[in-house]
């Protein structure tokens, strides 16, 4: 990115106008140059990057607002799962069009969220495309030397621990997507309105990366579900897992949506775009991360136990049942 000089481009002052005032870290240089720098401190740099394109990660209709602050929160959720601060990052952009109605409130949001939670704009780049709107954010977190939770450190015995809540972005997509739970939940607007929120606007949970580095053994975030990813983790970790399904935390509207049979369990622990942090601890340990997660105003819930084996973690039901998943995440392909 760089601002524009006397000839500038009709993207040079796009950038100046929207997102120079988002680049306040010294480093960025004002977006006046081709590249930032991240100054060393003698932690470990921590970088991770997630693309959102139109249609597949929000809805073409959704607020510009809420996916600017997507497009970065589900970055500093990988942030907090790893236990690194955020430090910064770059966007890219690709735009079928340069329109002051969307442009404007998107970097209003990013920018709000970045001042939120310290990690200023560094540079990127912004280009044009016939396909639909793509928004590619890298960011960068920092961690003391050697610290970074992997998802590979889980051990037999260790507790598998949530933070929030599991399965409000799946109902919330369906209910703007008009489907079943639309119906279900037309009595309560407030709900519906939570359960939306909860899909536009995930909660990074950095205000834990502390605690996770402190006591997690392992630790990753859950994006595309929580079925799948805790089978990552423990592919990684070379353990299994078992899961207790009643344990699962469901906030009361996706609660009252299984009661009655509008939603199944299985669809909740396999839709994605949870974006809270699925991780290990070690029963000596629990306690503390719990009281930790606690004064930070975040709920947590001990969901199951790592064990040994290799086989796909199990989810068991109330009566020790192990429930058949067809589906354990969503996939791009």
């Amino acid at each position: 990115m760089a601002a524009p000089g006397a000839d500038a481009s009709g993207e040079d002052a796009l950038i100046a106008r929207y997102f120079r005032p988002l680049a306040t870290d010294l480093g960025a240089f004002n977006l006046l140059d081709d590249a930032a720098i991240l100054k060393a401190t003698g932690e470990d740099l921590v970088v991770t990057t997630d693309a959102m394109v139109e249609g597949v990660h929000f809805l073409a209709d959704d607020p510009p607002e809420t996916i600017g602050r997507k497009a970065l929160r589900v970055n500093l959720s990988d942030l907090a799962s790893k236990g690194a601060t955020p430090a910064g990052f770059v966007l890219t952009l690709a735009l079928g069009a340069a329109e002051e109605a969307w442009l404007a409130p998107f970097a209003r949001g990013l920018g709000e969220d970045a001042e939120r939670f310290g990690c200023p704009l560094l540079g990127g780049d912004t280009v044009s495309t016939p396909g639909p709107l793509m928004i590619s954010i890298t960011a960068f977190g920092r961690v003391a030397a050697g610290r970074i939770v992997h998802r590979s450190g889980a051990k037999p015995g260790d507790r598998v621990v949530v933070t929030g809540t599991i399965g409000d972005a799946m109902v919330g997509l369906d209910i703007l997507k008009g489907r079943s739970a639309a119906t279900a939940m037309a009595d309560d607007a407030s709900a519906r309105e939570m359960l939306i929120a909860r899909y536009r606007l995930p909660q990074p949970r950095n205000v834990l990366a502390q605690a996770v580095r402190d006591h997690a053994g392992a630790a990753m975030d859950v994006s595309d579900g929580l079925a799948g990813d805790l089978g990552k983790l423990c592919a990684a970790s070379g353990v299994s897992a078992v899961v207790d399904l009643p344990s699962i935390p469901l906030s009361r509207p996706v609660a009252t949506l299984l009661a009655r049979g509008a939603v199944r369990i299985e669809a909740l622990v396999s839709g994605g775009d949870d974006y809270e942090i699925l991780c290990t601890i070690p029963e000596n340990q629990f306690e503390a991360f719990a009281g930790e997660a606690g004064s930070a105003g975040v709920a947590v819930a001990s969901i199951g136990t790592i064990v040994a084996g290799t086989h796909a973690p199990k989810f068991l039901d109330a009566d020790g049942t192990e429930m058949s998943l067809s589906r354990r995440s969503y996939s791009h392909f």
